[in-house]
């Protein structure tokens, strides 16, 4: 298993942390596993394996998307289908007109021939589905597919909240969709879910809720937006402002304000028996606010972990090169 999108708040660099420390719990092979702030799946992924179940879930569209394809658990051919997608000619349609070289928004996400490229394929992707070429599984194969290798080209610096002013060597390249491989589990059954999670939690239930929510001001939805458009494909309003944002699921995660209540509350409707939550020693929420929340449902321990900080945070000025990644581990009683 391996990361193939990079993303900012990913733990794929942290998985043998989670790992290590969930695991002092016990054997964990009949168990379900919630992942309910599941980004690129990195976690669900490597607990795919380890667990009975997986249950994944996020707001933002394209990790929906990812999950479909990652926690599947059947075979599915389409190196042909690849093929066929590879050798299409571009074609001038939104992602090409609103974000990329020579495009009427003047937004360069994209080189021209990648933009253009990149139509083509989601194009024909949801042909193939209205047509019934490809199941619901293959589509979401396919997607994928298209979701890694777009960000491979992408004009950016990991994230989509802005653009770089000329196309860099690696957004000059042309565009390759790859079937890169999923680890099949005989017999587990994985769920999917793309909602708020403060909504879902009151009506799921499991064994172990693995919490990775936003820990500072940061929206995820501006900054993985483009992800967004190319999984949705839905142009009915034209995108905003400079960087081309859709309308967005504003997280209360992400606001020094709302934070503690939506925790507080995420906890309380909450039906899992251990509850683990990973969060950043600069996040918005303290720890102190953390322990004291979950101890009004039980003993908290809280394992620490030093990481190195993205390298464009660790250039500021009064910004430490290294911090605490923090995981609170709850038994709820």
């Amino acid at each position: 298993m391996k990361q193939n999108i990079g993303y900012i708040g990913s733990k794929f660099s942290l998985l043998d942390f989670l790992n290590d420390n969930i695991s002092n719990i016990g054997d964990i092979s009949e168990k379900s596993f919630c992942d309910i702030f599941a980004g690129t799946n990195a976690v669900g992924m490597f607990f795919k394996n380890k667990v009975k179940t997986i249950i994944s879930n996020d707001i933002e569209y394209y990790s929906y998307v990812l999950s479909r394809k990652y926690l599947n658990n059947t075979i599915i051919e389409c190196d042909d289908l690849i093929s066929e997608l590879n050798s299409l000619e571009g074609v001038e349609g939104n992602i090409f007109n609103y974000f990329s070289e020579n495009g009427n928004s003047k937004r360069l996400y994209f080189s021209e021939e990648n933009g253009k490229k990149i139509d083509a394929v989601r194009l024909k992707i949801e042909d193939w589905k209205i047509t019934g070429k490809v199941n619901e599984t293959c589509y979401y194969y396919l997607l994928t597919s298209l979701l890694e290798a777009a960000d491979k080209v992408a004009n950016t610096t990991s994230v989509y909240g802005a653009y770089l002013k000329k196309l860099k060597r690696t957004a000059q390249k042309p565009i390759l969709l790859k079937n890169s491989e999923v680890d099949i589990v005989e017999n587990q059954t994985n769920i999917s879910y793309n909602e708020d999670s403060s909504e879902l939690i009151k009506r799921i239930e499991g064994d172990i809720l693995y919490i990775d929510p936003p820990y500072n001001h940061r929206q995820y939805g501006s900054n993985y937006h483009i992800l967004n458009w190319i999984s949705e494909y839905n142009f009915s309003m034209e995108p905003k402002g400079v960087v081309g944002l859709m309308d967005y699921h504003k997280s209360k995660f992400s606001s020094k304000v709302q934070v503690k209540n939506a925790f507080a509350e995420l906890i309380d409707n909450s039906n899992f028996e251990h509850i683990f939550m990973s969060y950043s020693s600069e996040g918005i929420l303290q720890s102190d606010d953390i322990i004291n929340i979950l101890s009004q449902h039980g003993e908290v321990i809280r394992y620490d972990k030093v990481y190195k900080t993205y390298k464009s945070d660790s250039n500021r000025e009064n910004k430490s090169s290294t911090l605490l990644e923090y995981l609170f581990y709850l038994r709820k009683f």
